[in-house]
């Protein structure tokens, strides 16, 4: 036994055997060390891109909601996007192209763009002329904030908004009392307060501007509307005269009674009060509605022009003329060293669109039977 485990021949191959099970045995226990120890898990990498992802994610994430003017817009951007891919790398904008015709996904259209905009980030050439087209859309969406009306971008206008919309009630009420529109009503005293609320008088600088309020004057004109004196004896007169070719008739006929027996002194007080602008607005909706029916009853109705309603109520009755051809005019207007007519600036506002949710269309702008014709 002692001469066999002498002999190279048996020693040799059986410690290569030995040690190959060892090593084995090593590397199986070394591996199970590893496996429970999770030595051989890989780790990873961070993709260079995370964080654009992260934002496609912020942007796109579930509380995304757009509504039917974001959806139309979103709509014209995809295309300018696409469009300016389809110069650089006209196969992925036809990719794109297509899956939008076929899902109608305007969101998942916005990725697919932007998962190219992700991998172009170092083509300078592209990114150039993606900024240029973020730059136009800006300038676009800058210059949609402006009014066509111009006189109606100036802080002035802004002010008078505001100062109106507290007189929202009255001037309800005297639509119902009258019967005679209330946008009608307010487009009388536009022009009257634009040509008032100028930036260069003091008086705006300290109160109208600060306070958000209407100008009432007071002195040749009154009130927030600028009715003359002998204007509002003569609407008075024309309320009490069943002869007067402005008469309205009874059911109208009583609402300017005076409380007092100082009528000159209560009229002045009622039109300048300052915290009530009631008598301001009745005032002028019973001097449209007069000669509304003066030129209705003369065959030339105009209760369809406010345009030339508001020329009549700037240039009063003696001008009032009816006529198959009227004129829009009356006082000139300077707004921002740019000249306007009476007649035209309410014309503009009247069917502008501005301040539609407290002044809206009716159905009709006067409602009032003339008895005299039934």
């Amino acid at each position: 036994m002692r001469k066999i485990w002498q002999s190279k021949w048996f020693r040799y191959p059986f410690w290569t055997i030995v040690f190959c099970f060892a090593a084995i045995g090593f590397f199986l226990s070394a591996s199970y060390v590893a496996i429970k120890f999770r030595l051989t898990d890989e780790k990873g990498s961070v993709d260079a891109n995370n964080r654009y992802f992260e934002g496609m994610e912020d942007k796109y994430n579930q509380a995304y909601k757009l509504n039917s003017e974001q959806l139309k817009a979103l709509h014209f951007e995809s295309l300018d996007r696409i469009l300016l891919l389809k110069k650089f790398y006209p196969k992925n904008a036809q990719y794109i192209l297509d899956a939008w015709k076929a899902s109608n996904n305007e969101v998942e259209v916005k990725r697919m763009i932007d998962a190219v905009d992700i991998q172009l980030k170092s083509n300078r050439a592209y990114q150039q002329q993606r900024r240029q087209l973020k730059r136009k859309k800006q300038q676009k969406e800058s210059g949609n904030l402006l009014s066509a009306f111009e006189w109606m971008n100036i802080q002035e206008w802004s002010d008078f908004k505001i100062a109106v919309a507290k007189d929202v009630a009255l001037v309800d009420s005297v639509a119902q009392q009258t019967d005679v529109e209330g946008r009608l009503i307010v487009s009388c005293l536009v022009g009257e307060q634009i040509r008032l609320f100028n930036s260069d008088r003091e008086a705006y600088k300290k109160w109208i501007s600060p306070l958000k309020i209407l100008s009432v004057e007071s002195m040749f004109s009154f009130g927030v509307t600028g009715i003359k004196e002998h204007t509002a004896i003569q609407i008075e007169e024309h309320l009490k005269n069943p002869k007067s070719i402005y008469y309205l008739g009874e059911k109208y006929a009583h609402l300017l009674d005076f409380k007092t027996n100082n009528p000159t002194q209560e009229r002045i007080s009622r039109l300048t009060d300052f915290h009530n602008h009631y008598y301001s607005y009745l005032y002028a909706a019973i001097f449209l509605k007069q000669v509304k029916m003066q030129w209705e009853r003369a065959g030339f109705p105009i209760d369809h022009r406010p345009e030339i309603l508001v020329t009549l109520f700037n240039v009063g009755y003696p001008q009032s003329v009816p006529k198959a051809h009227p004129k829009v005019g009356g006082s000139t207007i300077k707004i921002k060293d740019k000249a306007y007519t009476f007649g035209a600036v309410a014309y503009q506002f009247y069917y502008s669109g501005e301040l539609y949710d407290l002044f809206p269309f009716e159905k009709r702008k006067f409602d009032w039977e003339d008895i005299a014709l039934r």
